[in-house]
């Protein structure tokens, strides 16, 4: 009995002196990770101070501490970003809808600053601003190292007042210059008509608040405009540059998880495990099970990529078009004392089989270029993907996707009548040839 106390007894003690080294070495770690963090800081303080000290001229302390914290997070990757105040309330203007502005997507490309895409029926539209533009001026503001934030606050005011781009374009060496007149830019979330009788057209611009419940109430439209039913849907998501992911995630839950069985939608992975969630579409109503082709280009981006990547996987839609822009990052928005804001990568987007969207993006089932392919092509403007866009992150592990080898269409806008729209078109004709195979089928 004694040698079992006396066994309990070394066993416990082992034990403690075991947790005491543990919790030593972890307070050990935690207190070296605090010091070089505190080693930063104080490197971060002194440069600050040598700076003021001795710059050639004055410094504004508060511009030099803002641009200390944009650089470092410019460091990360193309969409992490400091805003300051004004930045800040500017992007939650521009996702309600509605302000005063040109109307383009921009990006950094290669230290330029670049139009991704001019949003449609907007100065910038209306002027012939095409993606692949360089901006070198904001009237006589020279954008060489100027952040996206500082460009759009640059380019919004109010509707009536005046704005000059100086563009460099692809493949040419002189500047062009666009007197624009600023108006009010409400991004219409979608267009819907139809194409002809049975066949709809959905183009959804941009994911904002409204779009699932715009999109519910065009798909009801277009089915009371074609007896009831519809034969097929054209999606087009070219020069959709995303937006608010859960309004893709209700675009694309009418499709799939159809029946009694829920779908995966798409899902997120992280360093933290607070980044590892998932999607699935609701069980319920879900629209009727008719041909759908997915139209994507270079300027179909985010939220768009993850609408098109789910109907993918779960074959419940042909995407055709050509490569999509590869924005497969999520980023945080959090919030900062007075009214600064932090727009942080956390986690990256995976379609339902596990695909990477990446700097990869997503590949057509079928490549159709946006224009006829002739004898001679001209120079093609170049369309601005992710993988272009500098500290763009890399997913390891991932099977890439297969690159087009030929690029055969110039970066234009969709005619908006569709009457020269090359893509819309064989979107259409791939719907008729499916009905007409499926009626073949049935001996109608």
């Amino acid at each position: 009995m004694s040698i079992t106390k006396k066994t309990i007894l070394t066993l416990a003690v082992i034990v403690i002196l075991l947790s005491l080294s543990i919790f030593a070495a972890l307070y050990t770690r935690n207190n070296v990770m605090r010091k070089d963090d505190q080693d930063y800081i104080r490197l971060l303080k002194e440069v600050i101070t040598l700076v003021k000290s001795n710059y050639v001229e004055e410094v504004d302390s508060k511009k030099l501490m803002q641009s200390a914290v944009k650089g470092m997070l410019a460091s990360l990757d193309p969409h992490s970003e400091f805003m300051a105040a004004d930045s800040f309330k500017e992007m939650q203007v521009h996702m309600s809808g509605s302000f005063g502005g040109l109307g383009i997507e921009i990006n950094i490309v290669d230290g330029k600053l670049t139009v991704v895409s001019p949003i449609d029926d907007t100065p910038a539209f209306k002027a012939g601003i095409k993606p692949g533009d360089h901006i070198l001026k904001i009237d006589d503001k020279f954008t060489k190292e100027m952040n996206i934030s500082k460009a759009v606050s640059l380019m919004r005011g109010e509707k009536g007042t005046k704005v000059t781009l100086t563009i460099l374009r692809n493949g040419s060496s002189t500047p062009l210059t666009f007197p624009l007149i600023r108006d009010i830019i409400k991004t219409k979330s979608l267009k819907a008509r139809t194409l002809e009788p049975g066949y709809g057209y959905i183009g959804i611009a941009e994911f904002q608040a409204r779009t699932g419940e715009d999109f519910a109430n065009a798909l009801k439209k277009l089915r009371a405009e074609n007896g009831g039913n519809l034969h097929g849907l054209v999606l087009d998501l070219r020069y959709n540059p995303g937006g608010l992911v859960d309004q893709a995630f209700s675009v694309a839950d009418r499709f799939i998880g159809e029946g009694l069985s829920n779908g995966l939608i798409v899902y997120t992975e992280g360093r933290e495990p607070s980044a590892k969630k998932s999607w699935t579409a609701f069980v319920g109503e879900k629209e009727p099970h008719y041909p759908i082709v997915v139209l994507i280009n270079g300027g179909s981006a985010s939220a768009s990529e993850i609408v098109a990547g789910a109907l993918q996987d779960h074959k419940r839609a042909i995407i055709m078009g050509t490569q999509s822009f590869g924005k497969g990052s999520v980023q945080n928005i959090l919030p900062l004392r007075g009214g600064d804001g932090l727009k942080l990568t956390t986690a990256k987007y995976y379609t339902p089989n596990g695909r990477s969207i990446q700097a990869k993006g997503i590949t057509p089932d079928i490549v159709v270029s946006a224009m006829k392919p002739k004898v001679s092509e001209p120079k093609k403007d170049k369309e601005i993907r992710e993988k272009d866009l500098e500290n763009h992150f890399e997913t390891p592990g991932k099977e890439p996707a297969k690159e087009q080898k030929k690029e055969l269409h110039p970066v234009t806008k969709p005619d908006e009548t569709g009457k020269n729209d090359y893509q819309l078109s064989r979107a259409l004709d791939l719907l008729k040839g499916v009905d007409l195979m499926s009626q073949l089928k049935l001996g109608k």
